[in-house]
């Protein structure tokens, strides 16, 4: 069954109430929820990402803005309430990557020497309630896994988008790509 206009706006007004209610909070970064996930969409944008990616770096830490949380840093699992909260309404090319966001970067920690280093403080204390680096065993899973270039792509600009004051498009330049990749 095809998705009609109408749907298509729906599920993105939702989203849009969702940021606009929730996307003001911080969670430890010196930015808004929303501001993290413009920044990091902008800078997918800015390197000719698919789509379908630059919609998962925007929407990548939606699981936050869900009602749960442990404490001032957000919800530790928001990768997978996010993704599954998403998965209603857009394909795995979206929610793959955001499911595995949190995975990547204990990939990274793992297997890139130096980058735990180069993690900001809210995200080496996250890292240390998300289950630290991957172990080898772990990290040759992962490396092998479906979307696992995309997880860490999008990692990559979860980490760049942490810039106080940073002016990028706003979450209505997004809207037509989010529309374009809802699905019924």
């Amino acid at each position: 069954m095809a998705v009609t206009v109408e749907q298509r706006r729906a599920v993105v007004d939702a989203l849009a109430a969702l940021y606009d209610r929730f996307g003001g909070e911080t969670y430890g970064e010196g930015i808004t929820q929303l501001e993290h996930g413009l920044q990091a969409a902008a800078v997918a944008e800015s390197e000719g990402a698919p789509g379908a990616l630059v919609a998962a770096a925007l929407l990548h830490d939606v699981g936050h803005l869900l009602g749960m949380t442990d404490d001032a840093f957000g919800y530790h699992k928001h990768d997978h309430l996010g993704a599954d909260y998403l998965a209603r309404h857009f394909g795995p090319e979206v929610t793959d990557p955001v499911r595995l966001h949190v995975a990547a970067k204990r990939y990274l920690c793992a297997t890139v020497p130096g980058y735990a280093g180069k993690l900001s403080p809210a995200s080496t204390y996250t890292l240390s309630k998300q289950g630290g680096p991957m172990n080898a065993e772990e990290a040759a899973r992962f490396a092998a896994g479906p979307h696992c270039r995309e997880a860490v792509r999008l990692r990559e600009w979860d980490d760049l988008g942490k810039v106080e004051g940073l002016h990028v498009p706003d979450f209505a330049h997004y809207r037509p790509l989010l529309e374009s990749l809802v699905r019924a």
